[in-house]
């Protein structure tokens, strides 16, 4: 008997998470389209959607790049208003990015945009699926450091 060939998101999750990521980013795209940011851009702003300054180094382990790279994303928020760089108190060596009105609204903005996908997402998964989806996030994380 002749048995049918698994299906490629089958055989790898990395392939499957992949194909996810880039079809997310595509509709993340999509739907702030008027916002004409980046995806790395979007990332940023959602990562200080909180309001909570943050330094560079922070923000690049939050938003799962290097500083370095980092940079060139801060350069354009900061040109087109979004955040601000200035010192943190108490230590002058470090920058502390910060949003903007504006940056806030953004932020905002994109963080809802965020909030309404994974609700239509992940809104007919049980916890503990979310859970277990979580737990792979966290260990392929960790496997990538």
């Amino acid at each position: 008997m002749k048995s049918e060939p698994v299906p490629s998101e089958q055989r790898s999750a990395l392939l499957a998470l992949q194909r996810a990521t880039h079809a997310t980013l595509q509709l993340i795209a999509a739907e702030l389209v008027d916002l004409d940011l980046t995806a790395s851009e979007i990332n940023a702003l959602a990562n200080l959607a909180d309001g909570r300054g943050r330094t560079v180094s922070e923000l690049g382990a939050a938003v799962g790049t290097r500083p370095t790279t980092l940079t060139g994303v801060l350069d354009r928020l900061e040109r087109r208003g979004h955040i601000t760089r200035g010192t943190r108190a108490g230590d002058r060596r470090s920058v502390l990015i910060e949003l903007t009105p504006d940056g806030r609204l953004a932020a905002d903005t994109v963080q809802q945009t965020l909030t309404d996908l994974e609700h239509r997402a992940l809104g007919r998964l049980s916890a503990a699926e979310v859970a277990g989806f979580h737990a792979v996030l966290q260990a392929l994380t960790k496997a990538s450091v």
